[in-house]
């Protein structure tokens, strides 16, 4: 009986030890629960989506760059993405396959690939923006080992259709397609849209399972911009520029920009050299290249993203010079609207002017004498804007300066605008040196683009333009999506000032030491200038480095545009504005000007010495040939016997002058013969002229009638030394002699 009980005993205690054995393990488990399902719901749903489902990204399209007139400047093409899923990979093998092909196929390392074989996810990515017939061969490599672990995906790359075209202003894009530098930067979240994306489920086995279960949201195409850039102008100033660095050795870079003065739309915008938009990793420079060769690690890297920077930089914006006589525009113009000067007033020009005991020399050693004010512009004599700046008053000097724009960013709608570097109230107000000086454009910095800026609220009524590169936002339908108007930010000078300012500017061109800028039929107005850069000096602490520019408007009457050009170092032998970047810019109004429709108006003296096309009298009898030409203002000489105009040269279409000679040969003996075309370097007009005709040639020259001594002839085409046809065209560049604008200023 004691037995049986104690077995019964037992076995409560059995059966209690269990239940609360089964208890804790119920309660164990409900908290393991509540943990998983509750506390880490969403780490263990990732995990599932992970093991279900394959979230693939699709690139949008980006949005093309037009330029004013709808021609493409930057678009993005189709193209893929290639990747592996390194959880689908089967082995050691079909790893070391997918390293050694796609290395072999997109010329990426095979050891990068074989480490991202190692990753423990679905999606890793191989090469980006890989083009069509590249992807083709990754899928046929694909197909014929049937491997679900490589994967392609829809993809863009950018393109730019010019190249190195306007690369200052446009910028780029990195290979994840984002603005790195100009516009591409600038504009990007409204270029950029909104990614796409591709749910697919997976099976066990992580492979996608039928399309039914897929699912495909759509990328959002970016937005498209509208510049106020003009293809045509930007290539004309590109052209010019690109030139004009070789011609005059600049070293330090050489920029432009046109403007429409009445609204700040910029038309160009360039920096040379530049660098290739497809390509901008890209050195070209011989020098560099050897420069960084030398160099290894961490130096390598670091020289490198100089250089990088460098190429990059948009001179226009971000760099700030010393405007020299260009900024005495802006003086003239704050002494007429204060009212300080009149225009009848004379000033004597002895060669310098003592402020504060300080010599301060004109440009011209012996000085300009006695002139009124619109001489003084004329001869951008430093002594008379010093006498406008002191009566201006250092105070008031300040604040035009400060409503003109140059004492902040113009705002224009680029990163990295610089801000110009100027004297603070309290210094100029007080400081008579220091306003004289800065009256002709020295010891203070600007930007170009506040430059021109300024130049332009000059001569268009008195109007603050805020500069801008973006016209509209349009989708690709067409829509617009965004509209940027004109924005004038404040009048600073009257409508009358101004005109009288465009006025002056125009005998600035015309008789002046802007004279290499002047085109027959064209009323073009500006001011040269040549600065020193005082904050760089030699061994022997001499400012010897120099920038020459030129601001030119045109038409002088009634101002549409204005050209700002500036050559940063230039090494020749005569480093100014006027006879550098003055006929720089005549050469790029003479493509541009026709082009927007502002045809020449000439005077009788401009018609009477304009260059014709010969006609074409071939094939002519000969009296017959002789009248023809002499009727059109050519004086014809006949060679050979025969009866027949056989040949002529110059031949028909080319451009002479009036009164040219034009050979008609006239038999097959006597034929067109090669002659050595004479150097007319240095020479006079009259020189070079008669030089070229007792040589068998014609001469044909740019800008104004060019008979006054003091020209001389600089450039030459066809070269000297080199053969051309006797009786051809010999085109000579001349320039007006002239003396620098900057002096040295110790204090």
């Amino acid at each position: 009986m004691e037995k049986a009980s104690l077995d019964s005993a037992t076995k409560r205690r059995m059966l209690f030890v269990l239940f609360i054995f089964l208890a804790v393990c119920f309660v164990a488990l409900t908290v393991r629960l509540f943990y998983v399902q509750i506390m880490q719901h969403e780490l263990y749903q990732a995990k599932a989506i992970d093991q279900q489902v394959r979230d693939t990204t699709v690139t949008p399209k980006r949005g093309t760059i037009y330029d004013r007139n709808m021609k493409t400047l930057a678009v993005s093409a189709s193209a893929e993405t290639v990747y592996i899923a390194p959880k689908s990979i089967k082995d050691d093998e079909e790893a070391a396959l997918i390293a050694r092909e796609l290395s072999r196929i997109l010329g990426v390392s095979e050891e990068s690939i074989l480490k991202k074989t190692q990753a423990d996810n679905y999606y890793e990515v191989i090469k980006r923006q890989v083009e069509k017939e590249t992807a083709d061969q990754v899928r046929e490599f694909k197909q014929e080992y049937d491997l679900a672990s490589v994967a392609l995906a829809e993809d863009s790359k950018r393109y730019y259709p010019y190249g190195a075209f306007a690369s200052h202003i446009i910028g780029f894009t990195n290979v994840d397609g984002e603005g790195i530098e100009g516009l591409e930067m600038y504009y990007n979240d409204v270029l950029v849209g909104m990614p796409g994306r591709i749910i697919t489920a997976k099976n066990a086995r992580g492979t996608d399972m039928p399309f039914r279960y897929e699912q495909y949201i759509d990328a959002q195409n970016g937005y498209n911009l509208v510049l106020t850039i003009d293809e045509a102008v930007q290539h004309f100033v590109e052209k010019q520029l690109e030139n004009a660095v070789v011609e005059y050795n600049v070293q330090n870079r050489a920029t432009a920009i046109v403007m429409d003065v009445n609204t700040g739309a910029i038309l160009a915008m360039a920096t040379k050299p530049d660098y290739d938009l497809n390509n901008p990793r890209e050195i070209t420079d011989p020098e560099l290249l050897a420069e960084l060769e030398a160099l290894e690690g961490e130096e390598y890297s670091t020289r490198q993203m100089e250089i990088w920077q460098s190429m990059w930089r948009n001179k226009a914006i971000a760099d700030t010079y010393e405007p020299g006589s260009v900024f005495k525009i802006i003086t003239v113009s704050m002494a007429l609207e204060k009212d300080v000067v009149s225009l009848h007033e004379t000033f004597n020009c002895p060669g310098y002017k003592v402020v504060a005991g300080t010599r301060i020399s004109c440009w011209k050693a012996g000085g300009h004498g006695t002139q009124d004010v619109l001489t003084g512009v004329k001869n951008s004599c430093n002594p008379v804007f010093m006498e406008l700046g002191a009566r201006i008053g250092g105070a008031s000097f300040y604040d035009y300066a400060e409503a003109f724009g140059l004492l902040e960013p113009a705002g224009i709608d680029l990163y990295g605008e610089a801000e110009g570097i100027f004297f603070d109230k309290d210094t100029i107000a007080n400081g008579v040196v220091e306003t004289a000086v800065a009256a002709f454009g020295q010891t203070f910095k600007v930007t170009p683009i506040q430059m021109i800026t300024a130049v332009s609220a000059c001569v268009n009524g008195g109007y603050l333009n805020q500069p801008y590169l973006v016209s509209k936002i349009v989708d690709d339908e067409g829509n617009v999506v965004q509209e940027f108007d004109p924005s004038v930010k404040r009048q600073v000078i009257s409508e009358e000032t101004s005109k009288t300012v465009a006025s002056m500017l125009e005998q600035v061109v015309a008789t002046g030491t802007g004279k290499n800028a002047y085109i027959k039929g064209y009323r073009i107005g500006g001011k040269t200038g040549t600065s020193e850069k005082i904050d760089e000096k030699n061994e022997e602490g001499v400012a010897d480095k120099r920038v020459s520019s030129f601001c030119g408007i045109a038409p002088a009457d009634a101002p549409q545009i204005a050209i700002l050009m500036l050559m940063d170092e230039p090494e020749v032998d005569e480093v100014t504005g006027g006879l550098t970047a003055a006929p720089t810019v005549r050469k790029m109004f003479e493509d541009i000007l026709p082009y927007l429709g502002i045809m020449p108006q000439y005077t009788e003296e401009e018609l009477a010495s304009l260059e014709k096309s010969v006609p074409d009298v071939t094939g002519m009898a000969v009296a017959d040939a002789r009248e023809k030409l002499k009727d059109a203002g050519f004086t014809p000489s006949v060679m050979g016997d025969g009866q027949e105009v056989l040949e002529q040269v110059p031949r028909s279409g080319q451009k002479l002058a009036q009164g040219g000679k034009v050979i008609l040969y006239t038999t097959e003996q006597e034929t067109s013969t090669l002659k050595e075309v004479p150097s007319v370097a240095g020479m006079s007009f009259a020189q070079a002229s008669s030089t070229l005709e007792a040589a068998g040639f014609n001469m044909s020259s740019d800008g104004k009638d060019l008979t006054e001594d003091e020209v001389y002839a600089t450039t030459q085409s066809p070269a000297a030394g080199t053969l051309a046809e006797a009786g051809s065209v010999v085109k000579v560049d001349f320039v007006h002699e002239s003396e620098s604008e900057w002096v040295n200023v110790e204090y």
